[in-house]
This record gives C-alpha cells, structure tokens and sequence, in this order.
C-alpha cells in the first residue's frame, strides 16, 4: 500500500468510496442522509484539505484521510478492504507525518470509536449535534500523551 495526496481526477472514485465505506458503517443513517452528505464530501474533498489516499499496486484507492492542522476531518476505508491495516496505515501517515492528534467520531459508528480507542485517543468531548447541525451526537477525541 502506498499513500498519495489526491488530484482533483480522484474525486469521482474517492466519493464513491466514501459513499460505500458510509453505507458500510453509518447505520444510523438513513439512505437519504448519505445522499444529502454526499455533496459536502465533493466539496470536502476540493476544497484545499490535505487529502492522501492509500493505493493499491494497481493505482486504485482503497482509503483516505483528509487532515487540516492537528485534526483529522475524513478517514474512509473501502468496504471491500476492511481490516487489513489500510485505516492504521493511513491514521500513523496522519499522526506521525501530518502530526493530527484530534478528531470527531460519531458516537453511533462503534466501528470507528473503537478503532480510535484501540489506536490511542480518547474522548475529551461530546457534542449533541454533528458539524451540519443535524441529531448525530459526535465524540471528540484526543491521542493520549505518550509516557
């Protein structure tokens, strides 16, 4: 697995990555909020965000993490490819590289909270509403200081 910060030609495949690894994970949405979200993740995704990508030997990614500062904003993993160690690969790229030590979790997606758990962090935060204002409570979440 390689990282490679995206170009605008990825966009298409990334969405549509992050529509499957949503639909995956995110059960307590409804079909219509992925399709409502769908567009805040396209312009997510062009707006200037450090975005990298994981890629297979075929060129094809298979995850992505977005980073903006000390905060991780986007890490989605293809469905397909789950628990093979993409999102550890792509989370170390962002903690160690890019030095991101925070991130919100739904507090709905147990996947995600616990492999945030499992890697480090801990909640610091609860928020009731998600970043759009919507009843999705969020987790935020630190790295634990290292002893």
């Amino acid at each position: 697995m390689q990282i490679q910060k995206i170009t605008p030609n990825d966009l298409p495949a990334l969405t549509d990555l992050w529509e499957a690894s949503v639909r995956a994970t995110h059960h307590f949405l409804t079909a219509a909020d992925i399709v409502a979200l769908r567009p805040f993740v396209a312009e997510a995704l062009l707006s200037g965000l450090p975005v990298y990508k994981a890629v297979n030997t075929n060129n094809e990614a298979q995850g992505f993490i977005g980073v903006d500062g000390h905060r991780i904003e986007m890490l989605f993993i293809s469905p397909h490819v789950r628990g093979q160690g993409i999102g550890k690969q792509l989370l170390a790229f962002a903690t160690g590289t890019l030095s991101a030590n925070e991130v919100d979790v739904n507090e709905q997606n147990d996947q995600a909270v616990a492999f945030y758990q499992h890697m480090g962090f801990e909640t610091f935060a609860r928020s009731e509403l998600d970043g759009q204002g919507n009843p999705f409570p969020l987790l935020h979440m630190r790295l634990k200081a290292q002893a």
